[in-house]
C-alpha cells in the first residue's frame, strides 16, 4: 500500500508548479519591484506557521472577493498568480448581473470577459498580514488583477489609485491621507434563517439586530466605555495588523462609532479601508454583533454616516507639506488652493465615486446640516464639501472631503480626489470666496441621487480618462443596475414617506456593507 502512495507524492510535487495560474507568471511579465521581490522572499521564510492564507482584491463595489489558500499553494500563487472568475466584476449589489459576460468582449469591450473567462491576480507581498482572530493561523493579502497577456487589468479598482499616485509623484508630490470613517455597532438577535437567502438580484432579509444604546449623547464616554468589550479587541486587533489607529469615538446615533487613523500614503489608505471594513465586520460576527458600514441603515433613530476624507500633498524634495502657507494670511498655500479649485469643479462629476449606493443620498439631504449637499468651501466649517483645517505655520494644515458614505470604494474615491485635485494645481486653479452659509442656493448642488450621479459620472472626460473607458462602463452598466431595480422595487410599493430608508435599500446594504 506505501507504493501507490509514494508514486501519487512524487506526482504531486511534480505538477506542483502548474497547479495555479500560469507558470512564471510574475517572474515573466516583470510585475514586482524589488521592494515586492525582497518581501515576497522574506515571506516564504515566515509562512510554515500558517495554515491558510486568503488572498483576494477589492471589486467595483468597494468590497474583498477573495480565495483561501494552502500555504502550500500560497507559495505557488507567488510565482504564477491565481486563477479568478470575473464575477466580481459583473454583478451589481445585489448581485444581479449587470455586464452581459456573454456579450462579445463583456459588452464593454475586454475580450477576456466574454464567457466569463478567467483573469489572475497576484498577491502584492507588501500587503501580507496575519489575521489575530481566526481559528486556524491565517494570513491576508491583497493581490493586483491582470490580464493574460500580463497587462493590469482595466477593470482594476487598485490600479486607478496606483497610476494616479504614480501621477502625483512625477511631480514630486506624494498622496498624504488621513481616513476618519463612521459605521455602526448593532447586537445580532437571531441566526440566518430561511427568510435570509436571497437569489440573484434578489435580496434576502437583513440581519436582525437591535440597538446597542439609546445614543444621542454626543462623545459621551459612559456610551464608548460599555461597547469597550467589543471595541477593545478591534482596536487591538487593528493595531497589529499595522494600522495606525488614532482615536475611538462615540458618535450620535445608536452604537455609532468613529475610528480615525493618522495619516497615510495614498495606495496604503486604500489597502487599510478594504482591510479595515473586512475585520470589523468579521470580528464583530465572531462577537455576536453586526457592523455596518451602511450610510443610513434602515432601523428607527439612527443617523447617517460619513467617510471624511482627510488630505494633502508632500513635496517630497522640500520634505514639507505642499498646502501650508508660506506668507500671507491666507488658509493655504498656492498649491493647497488649487487642489481645493480642482476638487470643487470635479465634485459633481466625481460624486458616483464618493457615493455609489441608493442609500448613500440619503445623508445628503436637507435635514442632515453636517452632510453637504452644495459645491462650497470654507474654513472649519462642518457643512461645507470642503473644510480646510489648519493655516500658516501649521504643519498639518490639509483640506477634508465630508462628501463620501463609508462604503465607498476606497481606490476609486481616493483616486479620484487626488486626480480633481492635481488637475487644479496643474491648471493654476483657484476657488471662489469660501462659503458663509455652506447650503446657500445660489451655489451649484451636487447630485441628488444615484441616477443623476451616474450621469454626471458617464460625460465627465476627467473620469473617463481616471478610469478608462471600460472601467467607466462598467461602472455605468452595474450602477444602472443597481438603479433600476430601485425604481422596479418602487413602483411596485409606492411612493412611500419622502426621504425615508425603503425596505429595499436596509436589505440590499445592511448586511453585505
Amino acid at each position: 500500500m506505501t507504493q501507490p502512495r509514494a508514486r501519487s507524492q512524487h506526482g504531486e510535487r511534480r505538477y506542483a508548479r502548474f497547479a495555479t495560474g500560469s507558470t512564471g507568471f510574475v517572474e515573466r511579465h516583470a510585475l514586482w519591484d524589488e521592494a515586492q521581490r525582497s518581501a515576497a522572499a522574506e515571506l516564504d521564510r515566515h509562512l510554515d506557521g500558517l495554515e491558510f492564507v486568503r488572498v483576494g482584491f477589492g471589486d467595483p463595489h468597494g468590497l474583498m472577493r477573495s480565495k483561501t489558500l494552502t500555504v502550500d499553494a500560497f507559495r505557488v500563487a507567488l510565482r504564477n498568480g491565481l486563477d479568478m472568475s470575473p464575477g466580481p466584476f459583473v454583478f451589481d449589489t445585489g448581485h444581479a448581473v449587470g455586464v452581459d459576460f456573454f456579450a462579445p468582449s463583456g459588452g464593454i469591450g475586454i475580450p477576456e470577459l466574454t464567457g466569463a473567462g478567467d483573469f489572475l491576480i497576484v498577491p502584492d507581498p507588501l500587503t501580507f498580514r496575519v489575521l489575530p482572530y481566526t481559528e486556524e493561523p491565517t494570513g491576508w493579502v491583497v493581490a493586483d488583477e491582470y490580464l493574460r497577456d500580463g497587462s493590469p487589468h482595466p477593470l482594476s479598482s487598485r490600479a486607478v489609485l496606483r497610476r494616479a499616485c504614480e501621477r502625483a509623484a512625477r511631480a514630486g508630490m506624494a498622496f498624504v491621507v488621513g481616513l476618519e470613517v463612521e459605521w455602526y455597532l448593532t447586537r445580532l438577535t437571531d441566526t440566518v434563517g430561511a427568510a435570509s437567502v436571497g437569489g440573484f438580484g434578489i435580496q434576502g432579509e437583513p440581519p436582525s439586530v437591535r440597538p446597542v444604546n439609546g445614543g444621542y449623547q454626543f462623545n459621551l464616554d459612559s456610551h464608548l466605555d460599555a461597547l469597550m468589550p467589543v471595541v477593545g479587541p478591534l482596536a487591538r486587533a487593528l493595531r497589529e495588523l499595522g494600522l495606525p489607529l488614532r482615536t475611538v469615538e462615540h458618535e450620535s446615533g445608536p452604537g455609532q462609532l468613529e475610528f480615525t487613523f493618522s495619516p497615510m500614503d495614498g495606495l496604503d489608505a486604500g489597502d487599510a479601508m478594504l482591510l479595515l471594513r473586512t475585520v470589523i465586520k468579521q470580528m464583530c460576527a465572531r462577537l455576536g454583533h453586526h457592523a455596518s458600514f451602511m450610510a443610513l441603515p434602515g432601523l428607527g433613530g439612527f443617523d447617517p454616516s460619513g467617510w471624511h476624507l482627510h488630505q494633502s500633498l508632500f513635496d517630497t524634495a522640500a520634505d514639507r507639506n505642499a498646502f501650508v502657507p508660506t506668507e500671507g494670511s491666507g488658509p493655504l498655500s498656492a498649491t493647497g488652493l488649487g487642489y481645493v479649485a480642482g476638487l470643487l469643479e470635479h465634485a459633481a462629476d466625481t460624486t458616483l465615486l464618493a457615493v455609489p449606493t441608493v442609500n448613500g443620498y440619503r445623508r445628503l439631504g436637507e435635514q442632515f446640516s453636517l452632510s453637504p449637499d452644495r459645491v462650497a468651501w470654507s474654513r472649519e466649517n462642518r457643512g461645507a464639501l470642503i473644510r480646510v483645517l489648519g493655516g500658516p505655520g501649521e504643519e498639518s494644515t490639509h483640506v477634508e472631503n465630508r462628501l463620501g458614505e463609508p462604503c465607498a470604494n476606497p481606490y476609486l474615491y481616493l483616486a479620484a480626489q487626488l486626480t480633481a485635485g492635481l488637475d487644479g494645481v496643474e491648471r493654476g486653479l483657484r476657488p471662489a470666496d469660501e462659503a458663509d452659509d455652506p447650503h446657500a442656493r445660489g451655489a451649484a448642488a451636487l447630485p441628488g441621487d444615484l441616477p443623476a450621479a451616474i450621469a454626471r459620472l458617464e460625460t465627465s472626460e476627467l473620469c473617463a480618462e481616471l478610469l478608462g473607458k471600460h472601467l467607466r462602463d462598467c461602472l455605468v452598466r452595474l450602477k444602472r443596475s443597481e438603479a433600476g431595480r430601485f425604481q422596479e422595487w418602487r413602483a411596485g410599493a409606492g411612493p412611500g414617506t419622502p426621504g425615508a430608508v425603503t425596505a429595499w435599500e436596509h436589505r440590499e446594504y445592511f448586511g453585505a456593507y
